[in-house]
């Protein structure tokens, strides 16, 4: 079936009944495909609906073992591309799959690979990759994105006049699409290639026409890639438990298959209603719940039936959030200046979007991290994986079990090992399943320049080139970062140290660096001095500090943190 042949209907002989007439439970797009799922590599966007993914399916099965699973080695060869990138392929599928619905959920970085992908899942994540982000609404205020970035810039003649600042700020969450607008997008795209996704799925029943297609249970249940039924934000049920053509099935038995006309008519029902819904919140004052959380207070909201904290807008203070202060599974932190933000948690997915001249800590990430449109950002994380995209002159601090994958426009990007510890650290990394003897932070995945997923056009004239990597910090300029302890002393089970093991050489440069305090300090109280001038040397050196943290803007970090 071809893209340009759907026409989505809404209506059936007998339409089945919505799962519930609590409006607290409905429909919803999972944003996580959308949000880190998408990859730049052109041989994976088909833009002609099934036409070409229907008889690659049949090629990945006959490809696959007895449990309709491919390893890299397998999806190299049929898509045609390199094993690297078919690596990356099964790694960020991994990364967005619903919970406790596939092995490769709570996989060691190193078995990923063997595990292999359920054919099923991806097909549908394949598919997706035709996806398109919504388009920014037109930005109206110029003079807000002005404020930081160089009058003259290394870019300025070469690719564009803004920033990646700038234009992450003029898609700002004033003018960019809020939660619902991006829910109400997401939902528009499932509608309309909701029968194809479908027929990646349905099989043919035996003795009748080819228009005769069903759904088995099992094959239903892969549609959760894509949607979820949800209650005020929660992490969903099961699709098969809110359809009432799988609902309390017995597990000795298997279900009847289902027509896939009948399923699709079911899903579009509840799309509609979803949508209502959805249509309701966006039209809503700007005070509601629903739409844009001010951060003027510089803490951390969650919107109302979403899953998704946010830190936004926040200048020239500092932010800490821990386990305790969150409600939520992912949090975004975006168009945030010169401050710095301590999240301390176990999150599943974090996103930092159009931030400059922040230190941002996250604490362990056990899906996806997302950097995007930043400049002049130290982050510090502890996850199994990272994405950066259109920043520039930003240093990260990794602790990653899978390569860094840098994408877009870059400038200046450095990494280093993981640099510091909080005394829940390692509980953390435990609960959401972050390896500490694996850190890949020094070996950047680089994919081309041009992101056909992102809103954010690029200047004319630039062509899909190999993108900026990144460039290992010197030794020499690492440090370590002290996390205070705000949890106290009570806890049993502490964090005492970094648990990533430093590389050789920077650890070499702390204990040169260590060594050298030692030295200082021991001079210090070998100097023979008169009381006074004992006392006028401890002036000077106070007073040389207090300098440096009003020069350096640490003074007012200080404050906040005492404040806290």
């Amino acid at each position: 079936m071809k893209e340009e042949e759907i026409e989505p209907t809404t209506t059936s002989p007998s339409p089945p009944s919505l799962p519930s007439s609590d409006p607290t439970i409905s429909l919803h797009p999972r944003r996580e495909p959308f949000e880190f799922g998408l990859l730049p590599i052109s041989k994976l966007i088909f833009t002609d609906g099934t036409t070409t993914l229907i008889p690659l399916k049949q090629k990945l099965i006959q490809k696959a073992s007895p449990s309709s699973r491919i390893d890299a080695q397998g999806i190299s060869e049929i898509l045609q591309i390199s094993i690297e990138n078919a690596c990356l392929v099964i790694d960020t599928l991994a990364a967005v799959l619903p919970l406790d619905s596939d092995p490769l959920i709570g996989a060691k970085a190193n078995e990923i690979n063997s595990i292999g992908a359920d054919v099923n899942d991806l097909v549908l994540f394949l598919y997706i990759q035709s996806y398109k982000r919504l388009l920014p609404r037109g930005h109206k205020d110029s003079a807000s994105v002005a404020d930081v970035w160089p009058s003259t810039s290394a870019f300025d003649g070469f690719l564009s006049a803004l920033s990646p600042l700038q234009l992450a700020r003029s898609n700002s969450r004033r003018f960019m699409p809020s939660q619902a607008d991006e829910e109400a997008h997401q939902f528009s795209y499932l509608q309309k290639h909701l029968a194809n996704i479908l027929s990646l799925l349905a099989e043919p029943v035996e003795n009748e026409d080819e228009e005769s297609m069903v759904l088995t249970q099992e094959r239903f249940e892969h549609l959760g890639l894509l949607f979820q039924f949800g209650e005020k934000g929660s992490e969903g049920i099961s699709l098969s438990q809110a359809a009432p053509f799988f609902a309390n099935s017995d597990p000795e038995m298997p279900a009847v298959p289902v027509p896939a006309t009948q399923v699709h008519d079911w899903i579009l029902q509840n799309i509609a209603a979803a949508l209502e819904n959805t249509a309701e919140r966006v039209s809503a004052p700007a005070h509601a719940a629903d739409q844009d959380v001010a951060m003027s207070d510089a803490c951390t909201s969650s919107v109302k039936g979403s899953s998704v904290a946010f830190v936004e807008g926040i200048s020239k203070t500092s932010v800490v959030n821990r386990a305790s202060d969150l409600k939520s599974c992912s949090i975004k932190i975006s168009n945030c200046h010169d401050s710095v933000i301590y999240i301390l948690a176990p999150l599943k997915y974090a996103t930092i979007h159009g931030c400059s001249d922040t230190t941002i800590v996250l604490g362990a990430i056990g899906k996806s991290v997302r950097v995007e449109h930043c400049e002049r950002v130290q982050v510090i994380v502890a996850a199994k994986r990272i994405c950066i995209a259109n920043c520039r002159e930003c240093l990260f601090f990794l602790g990653v079990n899978q390569r860094p994958l840098i994408l877009g426009d870059n400038h200046k990007l450095q990494v280093a090992p993981y640099n510091t510890f909080y005394s829940q650290l390692e509980v953390h990394m435990d609960q959401v399943g972050v390896d500490a003897t694996i850190n890949r932070w020094n070996e950047p995945l680089v994919l081309g320049m041009v992101d056909p997923h992102d809103s954010v056009s690029h200047p004319a004239g630039v062509s899909d080139v190999q993108a900026e990597s990144a460039a290992c910090l010197d030794p020499d300029q690492f440090t370590n970062f002290l996390i205070p302890n705000w949890y106290g002393s009570e806890l049993s089970e502490t964090t005492k140290h970094n648990p990533f093991p430093l590389p050789e050489a920077y650890l070499a440069s702390q204990q040169k660096c260590h060594q050298t305090l030692m030295e200082v300090k021991q001079a210090l109280r070998d100097l023979q001095l008169e009381e006074s001038r004992k006392r006028e040397l401890s002036s000077a050196l106070h007073s040389h500090f207090k300098d440096w943290l009003y020069a350096s803007g640490n003074i007012r970090q200080l404050y906040c943190l005492q404040a806290d």
